[in-house]
């Protein structure tokens, strides 16, 4: 679906896309306005990757969309693990949690409907070894101090999109109305110097900010 021929390429030598995931691939572009919040093929192996190393008893996702991120960080769940995962529209519920379904791990996965930082109060008990923040990028501060602690130490957070279609290079003139621009160099900018992290910038697809909890 993405004809750029570097994307591509790592797409031919990473391991495939399971096959419910390539169906929700599809699913999505047929059936959303914007497909490309999807995870991906790339991206969705590596979260996958992360998952299985880690073996996270408590996984918290910030943004849920298709639920195509859902299902590759609860790849690496142990029998034991829970990953709670939070999405806003209350009329993608159906296809989260058919996918869940589909994929077995309906026991495994929470999902609640609502605004995080409404949701997030009631989660308070948790310990998190792995978080996934991919929602409005004007609160990328706002979830991060929210879960920050609650994270374990040596957990890992990880911050979706922060390349922002390249806009937050210095070299990028920011337009009046460009009102999320901003918030995410700001972000990115403060968790290379916060001293509860330590940061990994990766430029894959839209950039990924992986966060170490100290």
């Amino acid at each position: 679906m993405n004809q750029d021929p570097i994307l591509a390429y790592a797409e031919l030598h990473t391991a495939p896309e399971p096959p419910l995931l390539a169906q929700l691939t599809r699913e999505t572009h047929l059936q959303t306005l914007m497909p490309r919040m999807s995870s991906g093929h790339v991206q969705g192996r590596f979260l996958s990757l992360l998952s299985h190393l880690m073996r996270p008893r408590r996984v918290l996702e910030i943004g849920t969309f298709c639920g195509y991120a859902t299902l590759c960080l609860a790849e690496g769940l142990p029998a034991d693990g829970l990953l709670h995962t939070i999405e806003i529209d209350p009329e993608k519920e159906p296809r989260i949690r058919r996918y869940v379904a589909a994929a077995g791990i309906t026991e495994q996965v929470r999902l609640h409907i609502g605004a995080a930082l409404d949701v997030l109060p009631g989660l308070v008990d948790e310990e998190w070894d792995l978080v996934f923040i991919d929602a409005d990028k004007r609160s990328n501060d706002a979830y991060f101090e929210a879960v920050i602690g609650q994270v374990r130490p040596g957990g890992l957070l990880i911050v979706d999109n922060v390349l922002w279609s390249g806009k937050v290079l210095p070299t990028h003139e920011v337009k009046s109305g460009d009102k999320d621009t901003p918030f995410v160099r700001a972000f990115n900018d403060k968790m290379a110097q916060d001293a509860r992290v330590e940061p990994v910038f990766l430029p894959l697809r839209d950039g990924l900010l992986l966060l170490r909890k100290k």
